[in-house]
């Protein structure tokens, strides 16, 4: 009897969905796309509707033929590509590169791989939705079309090899316009008067901060004489107790994950980047073999904009909470969280664990650090979002300063919370961008209207206005969002192509950009400030959500965007002059002259090259050094590439001293020998010269012990 053939995307989720599914059918891979515009060329013609000419690339000829065979023998041929229009357009490409058109055809979309939602999906096949692969080609066609038509143009203007996305242009945009915010900022002095006070009765004494006038009029003190001012007048006030609130104030638990804060909170939790967080929730949702279970997909899509929850997820979260937690912890109603933001596809769910009973110190075993880790955060959210709000008393004490007769007095305020309930955080709180950091607020003792208070001593402090902070990738995931730039599968790509394209760099995890972004980003914002423009980019997205909906032909929609593109193309190509790359100092001496060396960009990225050039023509690679001394000879060691573009570190005493190794060396030496320390995998530290062998994580917590 004929199996039934079912097409995925990657052989883990074939793996997976081959144990659900069981012997009476056959799950073949396709390994991503089988189908895509040309490489050398911009296959897509403009004069004819936007008609792109596809190819299938050399590497997927043979998953193709393989597919085209046994659909042959197939009963039914079921496409079960990943729910979204990237999936969407991916079954569609198989159904033209295999001509699979004249057979039985079942598209299948699930947003977990468990027995559940898969038996589900292949009770309810449908067609292939057609205007999410309109949606997914539009998006397509405009980002080749801008890539292909601009980045020629910045090859021949300022470098070889230069290119430009559209949507990856704007995030450079931000951050540059960051860098100069930064750059441009000018610190404004400013003074806070902070008061130690005492309850008289008692003795307990506690802090209240200057606010202003008890008329409602607040004070800025811009300079120490002011302040000096003003700490002479409240030396001689009296102080009282004008008024004291008190409330209880429900702090609401975080909403389960969507693509945006898994990624932040990926970041701020785990230091992870965008890019790795994602690789890894492919794996949790593709399925991991756990132990006696097998291969099961542990979360389900990790691409989505909803934080809509399953009923079914519901019930089992909230019956988990009561029987580990008790009654009190658990609202006496489900939570419904509700997405704000415009395109967000309610058919999705959120990132959540397939089940709440697969808690993560159980699973532990079966995955690596970062898998765990990052299931775990997964699973603590989607649990505390269920359960109960925590409850503070908060305390806030206004305090009259009375001056002399005839003069306003001053108004002071003293200010605490307590922890009454810790509901939910007692599993689980959102991380923090620094710039939302708070002070902790110390208790104030009882207080009644009209108390008298004795001033201890008085406090004023110097501070200066601070520039705004570098992105992180947290924080410009979050600002991609907040200005609808960008959708769940596009953000981690967007900050791992400005990184690989040398546009950007990190320092001390925050993005800064390179002379070549600031370069690039000034160009485009000048000759093409519509590709740069963040409502313009927005406007984008929106329209090719609504072709996805079924609101807009995509056809108009590209000829909207192509034809005062073009005309804009073509001035830039008449009014842009050659812009040259200011060469970058450096402390290095030319060996052969004297002269100072300078970084110079090249066809094949950043080199060393003499100042003197053209009467010097010395040139040298550039080194990047990791901070670990070579173990033969003691000088530095650097990263290296081989010819075959393979990365290696090796010594700067080359060619005196010839050691190298393939594996990062870090900085720790072996706690048994003090030999030099090299990666094994991800995880693991392994010593070149004994047999030590450990976690990364336990030799550096040995290091900072001595």
């Amino acid at each position: 009897m004929a199996k039934r053939l079912v097409i995925v995307e990657s052989p883990a989720k074939a793996k997976t969905i081959s144990r659900v599914l069981g012997s009476g059918y056959s799950v073949k891979a396709s390994v991503g796309h089988v189908r895509d515009l040309p490489r050398k060329w911009l296959g897509v013609d403009v004069k004819d509707g936007f008609n792109p000419k596809y190819e299938v690339p050399n590497e997927k000829r043979a998953v193709v033929k393989e597919i085209k065979e046994t659909a042959k023998k197939a009963a039914e041929v079921y496409l079960a590509t990943d729910p979204d229009r990237e999936g969407e357009a991916i079954s569609w490409h198989l159904v033209q590169a295999a001509k699979l058109d004249g057979m039985t055809l079942k598209r299948v979309v699930f947003h977990e791989l468990t027995e559940e939602a898969v038996a589900e999906a292949f009770r309810h096949p449908r067609e292939i939705d057609m205007d999410l692969v309109h949606a997914q080609q539009a998006r397509r066609i405009l980002d080749r079309l801008v890539g292909y038509k601009i980045s020629p143009l910045l090859g021949q203007k300022v470098r070889r090899g230069l290119s430009a996305g559209r949507v990856q242009s704007v995030a450079l945009r931000m951050i540059v316009d960051r860098e100069r915010e930064i750059q441009d900022f000018v610190p404004q002095e400013y003074w806070s008067i902070d008061a130690h006070l005492e309850k008289m009765a008692t003795k307990e004494g506690f802090t209240a901060s200057l606010l202003g006038f008890t008329d409602g009029k607040k004070i800025d003190i811009g300079s120490r004489e002011e302040a000096e001012s003003i700490v002479s007048q409240l030396k001689h006030a009296s102080y009282t107790v004008a008024q004291v609130r008190k409330k209880e104030v429900a702090r609401q638990p975080a909403p389960p994950f969507i693509t945006s804060t898994l990624q932040q909170e990926g970041w701020r939790k785990l230091r992870l980047s965008a890019k790795r967080t994602m690789a890894l929730a492919q794996q949790l949702y593709e399925g991991l073999s756990i132990g006696k279970e097998g291969s099961v997909g542990l979360i389900t899509y990790m691409r989505t904009d909803s934080v809509r929850v399953a009923p079914s997820a519901l019930t089992e979260t909230r019956a988990y909470i009561k029987g580990k937690y008790g009654a009190k912890f658990l609202p006496p109603h489900p939570r419904i969280f509700r997405k704000k933001a415009k395109g967000a596809q309610e058919a999705h769910e959120a990132i959540r664990p397939t089940s709440i009973r697969r808690e993560p110190e159980a699973i532990k075993g079966y995955l690596t650090r970062d898998q765990f880790r990052l299931y775990e955060i997964i699973w603590k959210r989607m649990v505390s979002s269920q359960m109960s709000a925590a409850l503070l008393d908060t305390t806030a004490v206004d305090i009259e300063a009375k001056r002399e007769k005839g003069k306003k007095s001053y108004l002071l305020r003293a200010t605490s919370s307590t922890m009454k309930f810790p509901g939910f955080t007692i599993l689980y709180s959102e991380g923090r961008d620094e710039a939302e950091d708070e002070k902790e607020k110390a208790p104030i003792p009882e207080l009644a209207n009209g108390e008298p208070l004795k001033l201890l001593e008085l406090f004023p402090e110097q501070h200066f206005t601070q520039p705004p902070h570098r992105y992180t990738e947290a924080t410009l995931v979050k600002a991609l969002e907040e200005r609808g730039i960008g959708r769940p599968s596009t953000y981690a790509p967007i900050l791992a192509t400005i990184q690989e394209r040398g546009y950007v760099e990190q320092d001390g995890g925050r993005f800064c950009p390179a002379e070549l972004g600031l370069l690039v980003s000034d160009i485009l914002c000048e000759h093409f400030p519509d590709i740069v423009d963040f409502g313009f980019t927005a406007q984008m997205e929106e329209g090719l959500d609504r072709i996805a909906q079924g609101e807009r032909e995509w056809v108009p929609f590209l000829e909207e965007f192509y034809d005062p593109f073009e005309k804009t193309l073509q001035a830039a190509k008449q009014q842009m002059a050659r812009v040259k790359i200011a060469d970058e100092p450096t402390d290095e001496v030319c060996t052969l002259c004297g002269r100072p060396m300078v970084i110079k960009l090249g066809r094949y990225g950043r080199f060393l090259a003499c100042s003197g050039y053209p009467e010097c023509k010395n040139t040298k690679r550039l080194l990047v050094k990791i901070g670990v001394t070579c173990p033969k000879c003691g000088s530095e060691l650097v990263v290296r590439q081989s010819r075959k573009k393979r990365t290696f570190y090796g010594c700067t005493g080359y060619p005196d001293c010839d050691f190298t190794t393939s594996n990062r060396p870090i900085p720790q030496p072996c706690p048994q020998c003090g030999g030099l320390l090299v990666m094994r995998g991800k995880t693991t530290a392994k010593c070149i010269k004994c047999e030590f062998s450990s976690s990364l994580d336990e030799v550096e917590r040995e290091a900072l012990k001595v």
